[in-house]
């Protein structure tokens, strides 16, 4: 056996004469435990709130979104219609009418998004499962589902056919408007159902109708659509479907992934957990501290040895290794108990929601491989620092 390791582990695991050195290094060990559980869980904690962001924020979203880059409308035709049909890796697509538009019911107005959509839409994501009140549009008909926060500063509701639902819509072309009332288009609608998913953004910024109602309104063609958003097959290969939707709809196209979609938010939610880390890194470092002071005390305490081992032949080298094998020792066993105490923790919220945000809503964790990788790069990079650190005092004054 290794000397260096042989000796280390004996100073490791046996106690000192001194019962402050004892102390100094048991709440080294604690620390070590404490931050690692912070580490770990703040990771964890942060994974769970990331997820419960981003469904509300994907409730709409699709797994691939198309655009054109030329203008606000293309056009589909039939046979680019089969070849979508005829791909292995498309599930499902739905064609999308989108514009924001000007709502009036009873003297009151909004502006938001109309969204025309055909019979797939609820095949390319589950926003059907979003309703609270009322029934999804039926095809070819005047209904529509408005977001909560637009029935409320609206005052509107359902299956009232005494009162519509104006939408007015400025008429495509150029040219001076002599007349207001021919500068738009005009269509009366009736709410349906009502959904809600996010009461500051999303149930103010959508009122679903029919396709075809919508490209009417915005004066588009059978065939001319804002959008098409696609719902990918399990396990596909998006870049795959990229070069397909290309070869099929040519170069003046954009694809958008649900990262994509939501490109502010994913920045702000990694620039977040960035900072989760580095302040949890912060608390291990200062841990640490104390580790790297433990060690010295520790030399302080054992100097007659070391100059007896120095005598018999011992080099320098060898009797720092001591005290950087015992700092690895320590912040081994700190790490793994840690470790083992903070995945419990996650795993017990996850299983029996100790903690609620709501009497209905558990706090969110998540647990994740990568956040364990994380904690142990962490953790041991920055042992092994302090470690060679403390140990260099070592050889002083031998």
């Amino acid at each position: 056996m290794n000397l260096s390791f042989y000796i280390a582990k004996r100073y490791a695991i046996s106690f000192s004469k001194n019962k402050a050195i004892n102390i100094i290094t048991g709440i080294a060990s604690v620390g070590i435990i404490a931050s690692t559980m912070a580490l770990f869980i703040f990771l964890s904690v942060f994974s769970g709130l990331k997820e419960f962001t981003l469904n509300f924020a994907n409730a709409t979203d699709p797994d691939l979104r198309l655009e054109t880059t030329t203008g606000k409308f293309f056009t589909i035709s039939k046979a680019q219609e089969e070849q979508l049909k005829s791909n292995k890796n498309i599930s499902s697509f739905s064609k999308i009418a989108e514009e924001r538009v000007y709502f009036l019911y009873s003297e009151k107005e909004i502006v938001a998004h109309i969204k025309g959509v055909d019979n797939n839409y609820t095949k390319v994501n589950d926003f059907k499962n979003h309703l609270y009140a009322g029934d999804w549009i039926e095809p070819n008909s005047e209904d529509v589902v408005v977001g909560a926060e637009i029935s409320r500063k609206l005052a509107l509701g359902l299956f009232d056919f005494n009162n519509a639902l104006e939408v007015f819509a400025p008429k495509p072309g150029k040219g001076n408007i002599e007349n207001p009332d021919e500068a738009f288009n005009k269509s009366l609608l009736f709410p349906s159902g009502i959904y809600s998913i996010n009461e500051e953004e999303l149930d103010g910024k959508y009122v679903f109708c029919d396709v075809a109602l919508a490209q009417n309104l915005l004066g588009l063609q059978s065939n001319q659509f804002t959008n098409l958003e696609i719902k990918t097959t399990p396990n596909s290969n998006e870049e795959e479907i990229r070069n397909d939707l290309e070869t099929i709809f040519g170069e003046n196209i954009k694809i958008k992934n649900r990262a994509q979609l939501n490109d502010s938010l994913y920045k702000m939610l990694q620039s977040e957990n960035l900072f989760i880390y580095l302040f949890s890194t912060l608390v291990v470092i200062l841990t640490l501290f104390c580790l790297a002071g433990a060690i010295v005390m520790i030399i302080i305490d054992k100097r007659d040895n070391l100059k007896t081992l120095y005598n018999i032949g011992v080099t320098k080298n060898s009797i720092r290794n001591i005290f950087f094998t015992q700092g690895i020792i320590i912040t081994l066993f700190g790490l793994f108990i840690g470790l083992a105490l903070a995945i419990g923790i996650v795993i017990l919220q996850q299983q029996f929601s100790f903690i609620m945000i709501t009497p209905s809503m558990p706090y969110p964790v998540l647990f994740e491989w990568s956040n364990i990788l994380i904690v142990l790069s962490t953790i041991i990079i920055l042992g092994i620092v302090s470690s060679w650190i403390a140990s260099g005092t070592a050889n002083k004054g031998l």
